[in-house]
């Protein structure tokens, strides 16, 4: 079974069974158009008529912009998702190869071909729970956009990226980043949501990384008059007491002075705080031990009177 990996995937690059290709040839490219090989290369530019180029070791192939991207929708592909691209690793399909009057070939390819084909082989068929790869492509206030599979996006919502809330998701997240997702919803148009935090771990599972007298670093995620909450992991926030010169995304210096499971409440004192590169505890789950799938999460304690969870059932 084809593995639709987003488009310039590490994984892809370090698998044994990764969609790297031996070096470039006709017989190469004839091939991958015979058995629809899964292809990655680089963009080179993208021309007055909106199609792409692409480097194809010697040769160049075409992608045209009726071929650069499939919309599950059936609307039209905006001009802007098309120049994108320039600079960026694509995926796709040898649609055609033909000789040209000067002799040399002339190299048609299809990422709308491929990106269907991953639509209706793998994307369509995910359901709330599931856990996928992705890869980080653009980032808003709202959220990030992420590749699911060979260009499709999903929509990371800012909320849903951790229990710990920030201001906007570049404090999180770079372009490029690759990580595990949980699909939330598919809606009628084919957008497709999905959540993090539920693989970050629970306020016990967080919690346990941390003790009562102890002093551990933390990012300043928001300062209010009654307190500053200070993130320790991506999935746990204590608050401290309020303290001047302190300012947002700051690195702070705490000590826990107390930790309370069924508040879901630890109380910091801030100690110092500064610019400098966070050490913050390492999260529950390693990146290559997540479940395949999620049919309930709760990340409060039993003790907790306040649930917070995710029903994906």
């Amino acid at each position: 079974m084809k593995k639709y990996r987003p488009e310039g995937s590490k994984a892809e690059k370090t698998s044994t069974k990764s969609r790297v290709h031996p070096p470039i040839t006709l017989s190469f490219l004839e091939r991958a158009k015979e058995k629809r090989l899964i292809l990655d290369a680089p963009v080179l530019l993208c021309d007055q008529a909106l199609s792409l180029h692409i480097a194809l070791g010697d040769f160049i192939g075409i992608i045209p912009k009726e071929e650069a991207a499939f919309s599950p929708s059936g609307l039209p592909i905006k001009d802007i998702a098309i120049l994108t691209r320039v600079g960026k690793t694509v995926s796709f399909f040898v649609k055609e190869i033909k000789r040209s009057v000067f002799g040399h070939p002339e190299i048609t390819l299809s990422r709308r071909e491929l990106q269907k084909e991953c639509y209706e082989q793998y994307v369509s068929g995910v359901r709330p729970g599931d856990v996928i790869p992705a890869k980080v492509t653009h980032i808003e206030s709202f959220g990030a956009f992420l590749d699911v599979g060979c260009g499709i996006n999903a929509l990371l919502p800012i909320d849903a990226i951790s229990i710990s809330r920030i201001s906007h998701p570049r404090y999180r997240f770079s372009v490029g980043d690759e990580f595990s997702v949980v699909v939330q919803s598919i809606d009628e148009e084919g957008r497709i949501y999905v959540s993090r935090k539920e693989l970050l771990g629970t306020w016990e599972e967080n919690a346990a990384f941390f003790l009562p007298g102890q002093t551990v670093s933390g990012i300043v995620r928001s300062i209010e008059s009654y307190g500053i909450f200070i993130e320790l992991t991506p999935n746990l926030t204590g608050l401290a007491e309020y303290k001047e010169g302190v300012r947002e995304n700051e690195i702070a210096a705490v000590y826990i002075k107390s930790m309370i499971p069924e508040r879901m409440k630890i109380k910091l004192i801030i100690i110092d705080s500064h610019k400098e590169h966070a050490h913050t505890a390492k999260l529950f789950f390693p990146t290559d031990e997540h479940p395949r799938h999620i049919d309930y999460w709760r990340y409060s304690p039993p003790c907790a009177t306040k649930r917070i969870e995710s029903d994906f059932s």
